[in-house]
């Protein structure tokens, strides 16, 4: 098996964040839960939680331009 290449984490900004997520396709409604870093090794993540949902779903999306500007 291929070993894959670390990442390294740049800054201090979160490269990842965290949704609670409710309903399917365009019914969804994307709540804003936290964050997450990649480790420097890129091998795992570090994760807050500024709420933990009791129902839908936890989706954790890498952050862009476009999903900040949509989740603003």
């Amino acid at each position: 098996m291929a070993k894959s290449q670390p990442t390294k984490q740049t800054g201090k900004k979160p490269t990842h964040r965290l949704y609670r997520v409710t309903g399917d396709g365009e019914n969804s409604s994307w709540t804003p839960i936290g964050a997450a870093w990649l480790h420097q090794d890129g091998n795992g993540f570090s994760i807050t939680c500024d709420a933990v949902p009791l129902q839908g779903r936890i989706v954790m999306r890498r952050i862009t331009e476009r999903a900040e500007a949509f989740h603003a």
